[in-house]
């Protein structure tokens, strides 16, 4: 891909070949016309195929290995397993964890079998592995064992749960990440080279990669859209009014990396906080509907759950991580009503951020003062050495104290003053907690050891 992006900058690139009723078109999907055919002509994934990188340098080794390439959609997966197939002369064998199953594995091992008996290796790639089951995950192992063929995964769940811990540990994890802004931009400039569309206003190809959203499958089957569209009215130059008439309900309103993006989200955000819940609601709906993965939503709600919530009612985390599961094992629209219950609950909660200030205030007295001692009757003693220079003399075990509770005990280092990071809201849970911690001083205070003249 690098020589056409050379040749794209280096001259005047040729005209969008347009498909009449005389020119012969070209059926290849442009996903395969663009598809890289060496190692060093793919788009992005560089913290593993760049060199000395760990995906590299099994390419480089000369002998495959079984591997799972987990990562999100259209990053590279099916052609990194394809490379490899191509990089080792192996056999390429797809299997679609979607469509396939047992039938499809056994299949699979009789075309390794015929291989091997000519002396050719064989890979087996499997498509969304984690939709397989158990049985039919392991329905690979005895062969990858054996050696029989080399066993690729691809997901975009985390094989730590998806995928049997059999499996898992006979293959190497290689973790893919969405493409980059300039990967995305190196993919329309090959289009461009190959003529696959007319020229684009610089607008509307950051708006394209702002849709594609790091998958470049989705940026290619819509750049494919355009061609189509563009053919037919004959375009010199796609422009962003143009774009955004074709292409519709299917574009983002706004792009994701934005400050409209940030708004909206800053909108909820605020609406949460200042326990509105049909506000919360208009900006969720608002942020869905322009396009935003309802995955970011989940992650913020679950923030706004510790940072605006709290310990006033701590079941809001609980319930924005049901939320962010539900969704998961749901997908849209279905899963999203799980996203709005949890906006509204999270807005009609009783709020405090005591904990999100303790924490910045702990973190900052942390980083300003550095590391002090751990008192010794704190230490851990697990050698007798240790007992011996007293760490963890005179620690008092709480759970032998009356009511679990050592009053009077110092947790902090020496001659640290204490930091109130803490400070408990009257509001929710919190009434009852900032009760407790009452109590718990005025016991500290009555059970204070006096301090040794002597020291």
């Amino acid at each position: 891909m690098g020589s056409l992006i050379g040749r794209l900058n280096s001259g005047r690139r040729p005209s969008f070949r347009a498909v009449t009723s005389t020119s012969s078109p070209n059926l290849q999907p442009l996903a395969e016309r663009l598809r890289p055919r060496r190692l060093r002509e793919v788009v992005g994934q560089q913290h593993v195929l760049g060199e000395g990188m760990a995906l590299r340098l099994a390419f480089e080794s000369g002998q495959p290995h079984s591997c799972i390439l987990w990562g999100p959609p259209g990053v590279g997966k099916t052609t990194i397993a394809r490379l490899m197939a191509d990089a080792f002369d192996a056999q390429f064998i797809s299997i679609s964890a979607v469509l396939g199953g047992v039938k499809d594995i056994r299949e699979a091992v009789e075309q390794a079998q015929v291989a091997l008996a000519h002396g050719r290796r064989t890979i087996v790639f499997v498509d969304e592995v984690h939709r397989f089951n158990k049985s039919q995950q392991d329905a690979f192992l005895a062969h990858v064992e054996s050696g029989l063929f080399t066993f690729i995964g691809a997901t975009t769940e985390n094989p730590s749960f998806e995928v049997n811990a059999a499996l898992l540990s006979r293959a190497a994890v290689y973790v893919l990440q969405p493409l980059t802004e300039q990967d995305l931009k190196q993919i329309v400039s090959a289009a461009l080279v190959e003529c696959a569309l007319p020229a684009i206003e610089s607008i509307a190809i950051d708006r394209l990669i702002a849709y594609a959203d790091g998958d470049a499958r989705r940026l290619l089957n819509t750049l494919e859209t355009l061609a189509v569209a563009a053919r037919q009215e004959r375009l010199e130059q796609i422009t962003d009014l143009w774009l955004i008439k074709v292409l519709g309900e299917r574009m983002r309103r706004y792009d994701k990396g934005g400050d409209q993006f940030y708004d909206s989200i800053s909108a909820l955000h605020k609406s949460v906080r200042g326990s509105d819940p049909d506000a919360a609601l208009y900006w969720l709906v608002r942020v869905l509907d322009g396009g935003a993965d309802p995955r970011y939503l989940a992650r913020r709600l679950i923030r706004m759950a510790s940072e605006d919530v709290g310990l006033a009612d701590p079941r809001a985390l609980r319930l924005s991580l049901d939320a962010a599961d539900v969704y998961e094992r749901m997908g849209s629209p279905e899963g999203e009503l799980a996203l709005a219950q949890c906006a509204v609950y999270l807005a009609v909660a009783p709020k405090s951020n005591a904990v999100y200030q303790a924490f910045n205030e702990a973190r900052a007295l942390v980083k300003k003062e550095g590391t002090r001692p751990v008192p010794m009757h704190l230490r851990n003693a697990p050698t007798q050495l240790m007992k011996s220079l007293d760490y963890g003399k005179g620690y008092r075990y709480a759970h032998d104290e009356r009511d679990g509770f050592a009053a009077g005990e110092r947790y902090l280092p020496d001659g640290m003053a204490a930091p109130c990071f803490y400070r408990p809201v009257e509001r929710g849970l919190e009434i009852r907690i900032a009760e407790k911690m009452r109590q718990m001083k005025a016991l500290n205070v009555a059970n204070r050891p006096v301090p040794d003249a002597s020291s």
